[in-house]
């Protein structure tokens, strides 16, 4: 389900709208990152043959040793592709290419947080939808709909692009709880809707949200109440009318700006030209 390479997609995208380029595709990045994990995973780590140093200085004279005491980058360039004779080109897409998440759909969520110099997070903005999609498009959407139109926040600029972190969720399993306790702490999100004045209101938490606030399950519910648009005593929550709670889980993983970055460089070097990979 979720992974990493989602999260590279959703900087993918909003680098490039930034920047004024062409992104890569969901299928392009999955591949690159597939390829990149990879050959990060081949290269040689420091003393994991329990030579000692003298010995390893020896080694790399020879000249199959010495070609694994090149530089990463390097190591990776000359590397030969799996799936294609030239480096310079992205990945094929023929049928043996592995399966992309992006011929599923999911209802998702696509969260940016800010990460100051001393580690701190804040939400930069969140945006999804309960609507499956495909995630090719619904993952451009929301990466950029939640970069630029949560209402909370000014869009993300280009010179912020370095402090982000970029969470993406992709919920399953809803269920109608019930009652608005039936659920768990950390493993479901609540979706709510209820009546208050003659008006109806809802919102949603993810499930990771609770526990990152360090909020009990009451507290969660009144602050959900709250996000909607109650402003009742938070002690006669319970005298809301009509008060429905949805469950559903959701599958998050996240990246941060370095992490995108270290791989956005290595794209480049494998057939960039300017910054722009050579695309098919």
């Amino acid at each position: 389900m979720t992974s990493v390479a989602e999260c590279a997609y959703c900087f993918e995208c909003l680098s490039a709208s930034l920047e004024k380029r062409r992104a890569l595709s969901l299928r392009q990045t999955e591949e690159l990152w597939m390829k990149y994990d990879a050959s990060d995973a081949d290269e040689p780590m420091e003393g994991d043959d329990g030579e000692d140093e003298d010995d390893e200085m020896e080694d790399a004279v020879a000249g199959e040793q010495a070609e694994s005491a090149k530089p990463a980058a390097i190591s990776r360039l000359l590397a030969p592709s799996p799936q294609s004779s030239s480096s310079s080109s992205l990945p094929s897409t023929s049928s043996s290419a592995p399966e992309p998440s992006s011929t599923s759909e999911y209802p998702l969520f696509v969260t940016w947080n800010t990460i100051s110099r001393s580690g701190n997070k804040s939400l930069r903005g969140c945006i999804g939808t309960f609507e499956s999609q495909e995630l090719d498009d619904g993952l451009r959407n929301y990466a950029l709909t939640s970069a630029f139109d949560d209402a909370r926040f000014p869009p993300i600029a280009l010179r912020e692009l370095s402090s982000l972190e970029c969470g993406v969720t992709l919920l399953t399993d809803f269920e109608t709880a019930p009652g608005p306790m039936a659920w768990e702490l950390g493993k479901h999100g609540l979706r709510i809707s209820f009546t208050w004045h003659g008006r109806r209101y809802g919102a949603t938490y993810l499930p990771d949200v609770p526990k990152e606030q360090g909020w009990t399950k009451e507290e969660t519910l009144v602050s959900l109440m709250r996000k909607a648009g109650w402003t009742g005593r938070k002690d006669e929550w319970q005298k809301v009318g009509d008060l429905q709670v949805v469950r559903y889980q959701g599958k998050k993983a996240s990246m941060g700006y370095r992490e995108w970055r270290e791989w956005r460089d290595w794209v480049d070097e494998q057939g960039g030209v300017d910054g722009n990979v050579a695309l098919n």
